[in-house]
């Protein structure tokens, strides 16, 4: 059973209760690398790092001891899009876990001696992501795709923007993007929805102004279709890394969240290099050529646009085969419908594969979260299951054709 709540102050509310003696909580806030001010890259991501160095009331132990001296978990992350932070604890502790996240999105204090502290830390987490090609090729993917667009900027941000950054300008990036009506509290767990929508009215009185209105936002809306697949710029690059394996994305703009062909891009995306072995391009380039350890498809949507990425590792003497392989399933895919028998299998491996990561509570926390920031509802497992199984084999291939056109697919190679 799923219960929801939109509180007077515009933060809204999501329940699925569970039998589980464990409840994971979300706090998940509509904001991040995309919303950074002009010259601040990386302030959502030090932003995210810096909640968890004090509040107006605890240090930064008191905040790891609140949940973790009662067996609990405390983390967070930052995308393009949301700052989340979520909890683990035993479900007597949830009214804590909550209280704890408002309390850090809200009354976070930024002091400068460990802003100073933090900073290192994330240069260092930098400088080691640089030293990993397999990570780092993406940002450098996103950011040919998307050009000036907010989107392409890197989530951990750049040593240089991050030593500009002051204490005033995580307070300012937080009383700007950290508001009531762009955040959501979601919750799994078995606790009562009357038990729910008390615990996050009591955090509501204590971290809200009394009489805050929200700011008016435009409900979300459907994109018109095919809106995303104008965005970014097709290209062909290469950059000397001497690595001794290649690595290789090929890849395109796609379909938004709001896109009605969302669901279709999902699928293609999973039969094509999803996470089982059977998938085209696993069985294609690992299985019966042995040409890669590892080759995977990545739907990425956001707000107005989207990304659909192959990813490859190989071999450098396997690296033009490999191209070549990809490619050949793309252009089969545009011309050639799925089989029936084919699709029908997909269909259920997907089904399949959704049914068991949502088992997993923190990732139920964590789906329901941002279905209700994105959509402002969850979609039935009902709905998911009709949706998917009413895709056919033609929207696949008018799928394949707008997005593997030779015209906009663009290509990074590390060499």
């Amino acid at each position: 059973m799923i219960f929801t709540k939109t509180f007077d102050c515009g933060l809204k509310m999501v329940l699925k209760r569970t039998p589980s003696p464990v409840s994971y909580s979300a706090l998940t806030i509509k904001s991040g690398t995309r919303n950074e001010p002009q010259g601040k890259s990386g302030i959502a991501h030090m932003t995210e790092h810096m909640l968890f160095k004090g509040t107006a009331r605890r240090t930064p132990k008191e905040i790891s001891d609140r949940l973790e001296l009662l067996g609990g978990e405390l983390n967070a992350y930052t995308t393009k899009e949301e700052t989340v932070i979520y909890s683990a604890v035993l479900k007597e502790d949830t009214s804590k876990a909550v209280d704890l996240m408002m309390e850090m999105a809200f009354t976070s204090s930024f002091p400068e001696n460990e802003l100073d502290k933090e900073r290192q830390v994330i240069i260092d987490e930098i400088n080691m992501y640089k030293d990993s090609p397999s990570d780092c090729i993406f940002d450098d993917f996103e950011k040919m795709l998307y050009g000036e667009h907010p989107l392409a900027r890197p989530i951990l941000g750049s040593a240089a923007s991050l030593k500009k950054i002051k204490s005033a300008d995580l307070k300012e990036y937080t009383r700007t993007n950290f508001k009531p009506e762009m955040m959501c509290i979601s919750i799994t767990g078995n606790i009562t929805p009357q038990r729910a929508e008390k615990i996050v009215s009591e955090s509501i009185r204590r971290y809200v102004p009394e009489g805050y209105v929200p700011s008016p936002a435009p409900s979300p809306s459907p994109a018109p279709a095919g809106n995303g697949l104008s965005a970014g710029t097709a290209f062909i690059r290469e950059i000397s890394k001497k690595n001794h394996q290649t690595n290789c994305i090929i890849g395109t703009s796609a379909y938004s969240y709001y896109d009605e062909e969302r669901l279709t891009l999902i699928l293609l995306s999973n039969m094509l290099g999803g996470p089982a072995t059977n998938s085209i391009l696993n069985q294609l380039l690992r299985e019966n050529n042995a040409l890669v350890y590892t080759v995977e498809s990545i739907y990425v949507p956001f707000a107005d646009t989207g990304s659909m990425l192959i990813y490859f590792g190989c071999e450098k003497q396997n690296t033009e085969r490999c191209i070549e392989l990809i490619y050949g399933e793309l252009e089969k895919l545009r011309s050639t419908p799925v089989p029936e028998r084919k699709l029908a299998a997909a269909k259920k491996q997907l089904l399949g594969q959704l049914a068991i990561s949502s088992d997993n509570g923190e990732a139920q926390a964590l789906a329901i979260g941002k279905s209700m920031t994105i959509f402002g509802r969850i979609m039935p497992d009902e709905e998911v299951r009709s949706k998917i199984n009413a895709i056919s084999a033609d929207q696949l291939q008018n799928a394949a054709r707008s997005l593997f056109a030779p015209e906009r697919v663009s290509r990074l190679i590390y060499r």
